[in-house]
């Protein structure tokens, strides 16, 4: 898939989430990249490229204090090629970036895997 194809999913991915939680993002972008790198897959606690699909570097919303502040943006990485090889067909592909948009959103608001867990989210 061409890479301004996959980047309009995400983009629409983006704009379909709820108002609540699109005013509320702060100091965060959402970048697309091929493949995660070998320290995100480290960080990540992975092996294979293949295992990660995106993910949240940055300072969770919950533990900025009054001293955060002058800092980069927080970036949600969303990894092009392991999403298409999980996928068949462009909707399954825009389906998976949505859901994978919308877990490390949950991050940057400070909600742990293991917490998405529990409520059923993945």
């Amino acid at each position: 898939m061409d890479p301004e194809r996959f980047s309009s999913y995400v983009e629409e991915a983006l704009e379909n989430l709820p108002d609540v939680f699109r005013e509320r993002m702060d100091n965060v972008v959402v970048i697309v990249e091929d493949w995660p790198n070998p320290h995100t897959m480290r960080m990540a606690g992975v092996r294979s490229p293949y295992q990660l699909l995106g993910f949240y570097h940055g300072v969770p919303q919950t533990d900025r204090s009054s001293s955060y502040g002058l800092v980069t943006p927080d970036r949600i990485s969303i990894y092009q090629y392991p999403i298409e090889r999980q996928c068949r067909t462009g909707a399954e592909a825009r389906g998976l970036v949505e859901r994978v948009l919308r877990h490390e959103i949950a991050h940057h608001f400070g909600i742990s895997d293991d917490r998405l867990k529990e409520i059923g989210a993945y």
